[in-house]
């Protein structure tokens, strides 16, 4: 569900789900909370893990592969993958540490390529509809606002012209940095629509005409600060007559298959173990909810210190990902999926 212009309701940490899913998560919540005081309260009840949360890692994998295509331009590295009939162009700016390779699983063609699971998840998406997807790496920690946004616009414009896509639609979204830098160059690129995650953009800072492109908020209420310059800034947008709207995303439980569920190469007997850890640990409460941001528990020296627990070293950038995400304050995510590109899809005709 998108919000244009009111607040909406957060309901039991579930990011805007359909009003079918909501009374089915609201049944399953009322069913734990009979089965929990029927049971006398001695053990608490896990909250069930919402269904768009438990969607897996490989639900793609019967109708996309990764064959990204590596490039060099202007010092920059891009990675790109084009599906047969494209029908859109979308390019996506990532946050500060972060790289194109994020976005793409290894492969043959990229051996460096990392794909962090909500990253990934994106690009998936993206290609799935159809979309090329277009990549590219900031120079330095966090993007620029000035001479690299000149430099960013001239390689998009080279590898649509190159690629012969230059009829197509061409749409962004960028988080965090990514998302200030998005909203920055839509001065300097006419895109059909943009999606701004986990970022409220430059708006004071820059000179926003009407032909503004249509522009969705995806973001987390935690962080106050974003949600009240988002709250100042979408009406602005609606006065001059762009089309503006905003997906809240907030937390929501762990349980014992998210990790599996959500990262390759996480299977359910190391998922199950890290979940059981972190309860004892104290990281999650009762119900499975993160009590801090994933960033400020030390459950990598939790991890280290237990010695029964198997997790591939190149993936605790992707499980601090996943409980970054679950916290809900500030980080990538794939869960509002749908809405994103049905916003795409809504501002391309």
């Amino acid at each position: 569900m998108l919000k244009r212009g009111s607040r909406s309701k957060q309901w039991f940490g579930v990011c805007n789900l359909s009003v079918p899913a909501l009374v089915t998560y609201a049944a399953l919540i009322v069913l734990a909370l009979v089965l929990f005081y029927w049971g006398g309260g001695k053990e608490p009840v896990p909250v069930p893990v919402p269904a768009h949360v438990k969607q897996r890692w490989d639900r793609f994998d019967s109708s996309v592969q990764f064959r990204p295509v590596v490039e060099l331009r202007n010092g920059t590295d891009l990675i790109s993958q084009i599906p047969d009939s494209p029908k859109a162009v979308l390019f996506i700016a990532h946050g500060c540490n972060g790289r194109a390779i994020n976005f793409w699983d290894r492969s043959p063609t990229c051996q460096q390529c990392v794909g962090l699971p909500e990253e990934r998840l994106l690009v998936l998406e993206g290609l799935s509809r159809k979309f090329a997807v277009l990549t590219v790496s900031s120079v330095g920690r966090c993007w620029t606002m000035g001479e690299e946004r000149l430099i960013v616009r001239d390689i998009i414009r080279w590898w649509v012209g190159k690629n012969k896509l230059e009829k197509l639609p061409l749409v962004a979204l960028g988080a965090s940095s990514g998302g200030y830098f998005v909203s920055a160059l839509a001065t300097n690129l006419r895109f059909s629509s943009i999606v701004l995650m986990i970022a409220e953009g430059i708006f004071d800072q820059m000179d926003v005409r009407e032909d503004y492109p249509p522009t969705l908020f995806v973001h987390m209420p935690k962080d106050t600060i974003r949600q009240q310059k988002i709250d100042e800034f979408m009406p602005d947008l609606k006065s001059k007559g762009i089309d503006v709207a905003a997906v809240e995303c907030v937390e929501f439980p762990l349980s014992a298959s998210t990790l599996a569920d959500r990262i390759p190469g996480v299977d359910e007997n190391v998922s199950a173990k890290l979940f059981e850890l972190f309860r004892s640990k104290g990281f999650v409460d009762a119900n499975g909810y993160m009590k801090r941001d994933g960033r400020a528990m030390r459950w990598k020296k939790a991890l280290q210190e237990n010695k029964n627990i198997l997790l591939d070293r190149q993936l605790v950038n992707h499980v601090q990902e996943e409980l970054n995400l679950a916290f809900a304050y500030h980080e990538m995510t794939s869960l509002q999926s749908e809405q994103i590109f049905k916003w795409f899809e809504s501002h391309m005709s």
